[in-house]
Formats: structure tokens, C-alpha cells, sequence
């Protein structure tokens, strides 16, 4: 088997799939979702994880209960001279803190939605990245819009442990296959099938592809996904909103 093209590859590499500019005999699909917006110009596709987003709003919560009943532990164990205790408390806070902060940022401060815009007018690509520390909950996390164009873009099919995987959009430096910048492609399982409907509407235009399904509103949530209706509405920078959606 062929061995990964990009320089490094990416985390759990399994594949490089087609060229952009290379005629996809893949099926084309978006998977369960449909494109947030798709016309002659520009196609948006989502990357939306609201139900995960619940489910970390949900854990948050246990662990925030048991980290504020610990300081009366702690106080307890000392006035006992318990210090052995005190010492496992103490650590226990730490932790409790830390994993009470995490669950409760991953699943408000990411946007509602992170999507992607492909303007086939431009041959140009808009990604808007949320970027995180997961190990540090306590620093900044923010959205940084990015922009390049298309013919830098490379796809790599990835998995990890056999229960992850997906699509990772590659940026190479131009006429190198050296990586200047990585975000991922997620779309509800599709895999390369995402990547060959976003590749056949580039080449192509939208008349190649399936009809659409119907457009949805990132902003848009249900009443019940609490995690969401807290999180960030996406907005796009208004310079690069206007130039992501119009032709030259």
C-alpha cells in the first residue's frame, strides 16, 4: 500500500484521497446532513456536534455538585486532623475543578456551528475553526477564520482505535506537499463520499450533484439543546462573510 503523500501526515493516517482537481469516481453525499447553503457560487456544509455538545452539558453537572461539596470535606477531614484526607481533598478539588471547567466550556463556548464555505467563483475555501486547549481550560478559546485557496487543499482519510474516524482537510504550502494547516471535514460519517460531493461541485458546479436537501440555519436551535441555545451564533467576519458568498 502506498504510503501518505503530506508532510507530516496527519494523526492516524489511512489514506490520501483524490486530488481536488482530479474527477471523483466516488459517489458523492453529504451523509445524514444537507448543505447549510448550496448555488452556483458558493457551498456551505456544517460541522455541527450539537448532540455531543448535550451530552458534556450533561456530565458538567455531577461534577459540579461533587466539587463544591469538597471544601466542606476538606474542612471536616482537617478540623479531624485527618491530613492523609486533606491531602487526597485537596487533589480531588484540583481535578474536580479542572473537569467541572472543561465539560462546561466544551459544550457552551464552541459556535453553534463551525462551517465550511467552498466558493467556486474565487476557487476558494473558508473555514470557520474554533480553536481549543483541551488540557487547559482556563485559557482563551476562540473562533479564527481561515481562508485559502483551493488548489492548496488535500483530504486524508484517518482512524484511531477503530471507533474514530473521518476526513482531515490538509492545507499545503503552494507547489509543496508540506502542511501549513489541518481542520477537520465532519459530516456525519459520509468520509470520502462528503469529499467527493464538495470536489464534484467545485469541478462540476451544483448541477452534477444530487438535488439538496433543504437548507438549515446554524443559528436555528431546538428549544431542547440547551448547550446550543447558550453557545455563540456564528458570524462571520463581515469582510470575508461578503467575499466567501460573491463572485469576483
Amino acid at each position: 500500500m502506498r504510503g501518505p503523500n503530506l508532510n507530516p501526515p496527519c494523526t492516524g493516517w489511512k489514506q490520501d484521497l483524490p486530488h481536488p482537481d482530479i474527477p471523483s469516481t466516488i459517489e458523492p453525499g453529504l451523509g445524514y446532513q444537507s448543505a447549510n447553503h448550496q448555488d452556483l457560487i458558493y457551498l456551505e456544509i456544517p460541522r455541527s456536534i450539537g448532540w455531543a455538545r448535550e451530552i458534556m452539558a450533561f456530565i458538567s453537572l455531577p461534577s459540579i455538585a461533587f466539587t463544591a461539596c469538597l471544601p466542606i470535606t476538606i474542612k471536616l477531614s482537617f478540623e479531624y486532623r485527618d491530613f492523609e484526607f486533606v491531602s487526597i481533598g485537596i487533589l480531588l478539588l484540583a481535578c474536580g475543578i479542572w473537569a467541572s471547567t472543561f465539560f462546561l466550556r466544551i459544550s457552551i463556548s464552541p459556535p453553534r456551528d463551525e462551517p465550511l464555505r467552498f466558493n467556486r467563483a474565487r476557487k476558494k475555501i473558508y473555514a470557520y475553526n474554533f480553536k481549543y486547549c483541551w488540557w487547559n481550560p482556563f485559557t482563551t478559546w476562540k473562533v479564527e477564520p481561515v481562508c485559502y485557496d483551493w488548489s492548496q487543499v488535500r483530504a486524508e482519510r484517518w482512524s484511531q482505535s477503530g471507533v474514530k474516524w473521518g476526513v482531515m482537510l490538509s492545507i499545503v504550502a503552494p507547489g509543496t506537499n508540506n502542511v501549513v494547516d489541518r481542520f477537520h471535514l465532519n459530516t456525519m460519517g459520509a468520509d470520502q463520499h462528503a469529499w467527493a460531493y464538495i470536489c464534484t461541485y467545485m469541478q462540476e458546479g451544483p448541477s452534477a450533484l444530487p438535488p439538496p436537501g433543504e437548507p438549515k440555519d446554524h443559528n436555528d436551535v431546538l428549544w431542547c439543546e440547551v448547550a446550543l441555545r447558550l453557545a455563540p451564533r456564528v458570524e462571520w467576519p463581515a469582510e470575508m462573510d461578503l467575499e466567501s458568498r460573491t463572485a469576483p
